[in-house]
């Protein structure tokens, strides 16, 4: 009896802990993962509201990292990767890079700059500094938040760069349009930071037909999210970058061959 109890322990003991290796590495799939998680457009539209944000779902895949589904969503004439964990718990946004593409040069689609008027931006430092940087905000982005901290970080520091900030709120956060709208009206960096900080802001008191001409812009331009940085040589930085990488970008421009 004291050996098939000692064997029934052992026995337990193995399936406990391969138990916990199989989901720890996805739920017990050991085949292709496609064999033990499915998720159709029907259920990814129910998961991601797609009805209530105007959107659709255009294609799902497996992402590059093992885990997790890519979904193409459509929304406003753009189309944009989001990511569900296989539990289908978690979104995540944001871009995946290889590890094997570390160290490798960046290359940044150009923007003309010619395009882009600044006489209805929001300024954030000195308006004669020799470095303008562009960078297009939704006040409701949380991304653009963060990335605000980050620029007051740099300008602290370095007196020869400009922030210029054109609102351009996206069709997801139904609530950006109209407080981009009061931002400009009051030529506000001040009100921004109010919106980023959750706050309630007024309501406008002006046409601010430069919001829908941002939009306008923003699409001729292909920028499709925010926040989204034209650097002074005319280079595109989508999305969010701390103080640090953003100066290295702005002070090193690549040479032109």
């Amino acid at each position: 009896m004291a050996g098939y109890r000692s064997m029934l322990f052992v026995f337990c003991l193995f399936f406990f802990f391969s138990g916990s290796v199989y989901a720890f590495q996805g739920a017990g799939c050991v085949g292709e993962c496609v064999d033990c998680h499915t998720l159709s457009e029907r259920e990814a539209s129910v998961l991601l509201k797609t009805d209530r944000f105007g959107a659709e779902i255009v294609d799902i895949k497996m992402s590059p990292v093992k885990g997790l589904w890519e979904v193409t969503v459509s929304q406003g004439g753009r189309r944009f990767p989001i990511y569900i964990d296989f539990g289908k718990k978690y979104l995540v946004e944001g871009r995946f890079i290889a590890l094997a593409d570390l160290g490798k040069p960046i290359s940044l689609r150009k923007i003309d700059l010619s395009k882009i008027p600044l006489d209805d931006a929001l300024v954030m430092g000195n308006p004669d500094a020799e470095k303008k940087v562009i960078v297009f905000d939704d006040p409701d982005c949380p991304y653009c938040k963060k990335l605000h901290g980050e620029l007051k970080k740099v300008l602290a520091k370095r007196k020869d760069i400009v922030f210029y900030i054109k609102l351009y709120p996206l069709s997801i956060h139904p609530d950006a349009y109209k407080k981009s709208k009061t931002i400009l009206c009051k030529r506000s960096v001040e009100l921004l930071e109010d919106a980023f900080a959750g706050k309630s802001l007024p309501e406008p008191d002006c046409p601010a037909k430069e919001v829908d001409e941002n939009i306008k812009l923003a699409k001729e331009l292909k920028i499709k999210g925010t926040p989204a940085i034209i650097l002074p040589d005319g280079r595109l930085v989508p999305g969010y970058v701390n103080a640090d990488i953003l100066v290295g970008l702005i002070d090193n421009p690549p040479v032109e061959e």
